[in-house]
């Protein structure tokens, strides 16, 4: 019997599933996508099985819910009376952005423990900052799937309430980063470096950055102040960026991923 079913095997769902069969047997793996063909490819590259939704919610002990929330309440509706009918304990994990715990579970159709997570791509290189919350969980099967999923990344267990927008830094935050990458690197070119080699040079300069703030403990102006030295080029480039309102556009963009959010959860 399959420990772990994936209904959803998308670009999210794909990249925790790569992540939990670097932990788990891939034999505990059920991978389920409404076009099935998208399932089995996955399954056999990671050596797990492949089925339908039906198997994975009458047999599964965590189920990952990987689809996007307008289409939550619709690939749950014929699901309801399997889950009612079974006998053992599991887990629904979900997720989509927007769908609250509560919403959730009347979409199942019962009061089921429930974890919502909102990873990022970045688990496909084990980076995921993913935020988690729960109900009706106890603490050692918590414990459990963190470990099972732990190849993904790094994980903070938060408040309902700072989940969608915490989200919106950690799961639309690589996109807005891979902007910055490109527009970089578009710098770069500018001034004639080779395409990819400023591709190169942007995307270790954030990795390298992001790594001094994790790992420092400083304050991230602190480490801006470190690098611009007085009358150079740094601090010439940092008074180009204020020009430009980057600072003011990064913020609209979280302010805006999360208004979507609270729409999505409204649908």
């Amino acid at each position: 019997m399959a420990r772990y079913g994936f209904i959803g095997c998308g670009n999210m769902g794909g990249a925790i599933a790569r992540a939990l069969c670097q932990k788990a047997e891939p034999g505990e793996v059920l991978l389920c996508n409404r076009t099935p063909q998208k399932a089995e490819a996955l399954a056999k590259e990671l050596g797990c099985r492949a089925g339908d939704n039906e198997r994975a919610a009458k047999a599964c002990t965590y189920l990952f819910l990987a689809v996007k929330p307008h289409m939550m309440e619709g690939m749950l509706q014929p699901l309801r009376p399997i889950l009612a009918a079974r006998q053992d304990r599991f887990v629904l994990v979900s997720m989509a952005a927007g769908i609250s715990m509560a919403r959730l579970r009347e979409m199942a159709g019962g009061d089921y423990p429930v974890v919502r997570i909102m990873p990022n791509t970045a688990a496909l290189v084990g980076e995921s900052m993913t935020l988690l919350c729960c109900a009706g969980v106890e603490r050692g099967e918590i414990d459990s799937l963190l470990e099972a999923l732990s190849a993904s990344g790094r994980f903070d267990e938060v408040e309902e309430g700072l989940l969608d927008a915490g989200g919106c830094v950690s799961g639309c935050g690589p996109a807005f980063a891979y902007v910055y990458l490109e527009a970089l690197a578009d710098g770069a070119v500018a001034c004639g470096v080779p395409r990819p080699k400023a591709r190169q040079y942007a995307a270790q300069a954030l990795l390298g950055a992001a790594k001094m703030a994790l790992e420092s403990g400083e304050h991230t102006a602190a480490l801006k102040d470190g690098v611009c030295s007085p009358g150079g080029s740094t601090i010439e480039g940092v008074q180009a960026l204020e020009e430009g309102g980057l600072r003011a556009a990064a913020m609209r963009a979280v302010r805006a991923a999360y208004d979507k959010t609270l729409l999505l959860g409204r649908k």
